[in-house]
């Protein structure tokens, strides 16, 4: 059904990283998002007025609020598809993710308000009436909302969209919601203990718990979270190949919504090669993690010694010296100024954020066993995190 749908509504479905196409897809989403959740609100809505259920009469309203957020979704790739310009030039393709906090905001204001009827019909029970109509009703929305969620999971992971994941989590989450009430509501006829109320809770708890994790995803995302290990490990692998690159340091990666990564990568290369053939290299590796990869790269390069084996070999040795201190620590621009009292080690040594040492305690180590090599040996260390 979902392949139907895209080749039906989607041009050129394949190139996803194709702003218009992404706009399709999330169009094509958010439509049908809002039809089914429109349809369920009003059969929940009227089954929930006739029975006296509150918890089907809130699951209907979380339904409307559905159909809301799915229009938020919609506007949002509109504006996504929108080129760069003065004001915005990586583009608009961030929208998406102020689109998901302002879906996640508005489940927790429903999940909040079911949850305060809930308590309150708790204190002060009323009976409900229970019709086979409203099972039916009830059993159908649970397994539309299931391919609802299923639908918006698998065009969120073929575009990378934040707003459709969130989405996915809410229909899912609602699915989950709408199964308590349905429960509630055979419990009551079989039974005739009414547990609508603690029903209420139950689904108002799940609806909460989905808009926080909606909200914190959303959060990292507009904060700046560390990039996917798969973007980190791809950056790397593309690099590596290229024999000019000895080494990868300082590597910083933007993401300015799905489709428009940026990195800043330093590279090390030999120093005293052709400075136009390394120049030539690292232009290749810049246009082919654009081609390959979709990433828009600025690549510095660092030119280090090779060629002195004095130099060489205090590399390595301060090299080594820092893996025995903590495998976690790296070294990069390791270079000498050696003089005639004293000669000076530069370099840059990475810390883990998870190493809580101090960076004046952590110099003066690295000192005392660097100058176990040669007392005249001073240490000039610029401290960098990972």
């Amino acid at each position: 059904m979902t392949d139907l749908l895209c080749k039906l509504f989607v041009k050129n479905a394949q190139d996803v990283k194709n702003p218009v196409v992404r706009s399709a897809y999330g169009t094509l989403s958010s439509i049908v998002g809002i039809v089914l959740n429109l349809l369920l609100f009003v059969g929940k809505f009227l089954i929930g007025t006739i029975s006296g259920s509150i918890s089907i009469r809130a699951d209907a309203i979380n339904n409307l609020t559905d159909a809301a957020s799915q229009i938020v979704s919609l506007i949002s790739f509109r504006i996504a598809a929108k080129p760069a310009d003065r004001d915005h030039p990586f583009g608009h393709a961030r929208i998406e993710y102020v689109a998901s906090m302002i879906v996640s905001m508005l489940i927790l204001i429903i999940g909040y308000q079911l949850m305060r009827d809930s308590i309150e019909k708790l204190l002060h029970p009323e009976a409900i009436v229970f019709r086979w109509v409203t099972v039916v009703v009830l059993a159908i929305s649970i397994l539309v909302k299931l391919w609802l969620g299923l639908f918006n999971r698998r065009i969120g992971k073929k575009i990378d969209s934040e707003v459709l994941r969130a989405t996915m989590t809410d229909s899912l989450s609602d699915a989950g919601a709408t199964l308590a009430v349905l429960v509630s509501t055979l419990v009551f006829h079989w039974s005739g203990f009414d547990p609508d109320a603690y029903m209420g809770i139950v689904v108002a708890l799940l609806i909460l718990i989905a808009g926080i994790r909606i909200l914190n995803d959303t959060k990292n995302s507009i904060l700046g979270g560390a990039p996917e290990p798969e973007t980190v490990e791809t950056i790397v692998r593309i690099i590596e190949s290229y024999p000019e690159a000895l080494g990868i340091h300082d590597m910083t990666v933007h993401s300015y919504g799905p489709g428009t990564t940026m990195a800043s990568i330093h590279v090390e290369v030999d120093g005293a090669a052709n400075v136009f053939d390394t120049h030539d290299a690292i232009d290749r590796m810049e246009k082919q993690l654009y081609t390959d990869a979709g990433i828009h790269a600025t690549i510095h390069l660092d030119p280090i010694e090779t060629r002195d084996p004095v130099v060489t070999e205090l590399r390595e040795r301060v090299r080594d010296i820092l893996k025995d201190m903590d495998e976690r620590l790296h070294m990069h621009d390791f270079r000498m100024v050696p003089g005639s009292t004293h000669s000076n080690l530069i370099f840059d040594v990475v810390v883990p954020f998870e190493m809580k040492i101090d960076q004046a305690e952590l110099k003066r180590q690295i000192d005392d066993r660097v100058r176990e090599i040669d007392p005249a040996f001073c240490t000039v260390i610029t401290f960098d995190r990972e």
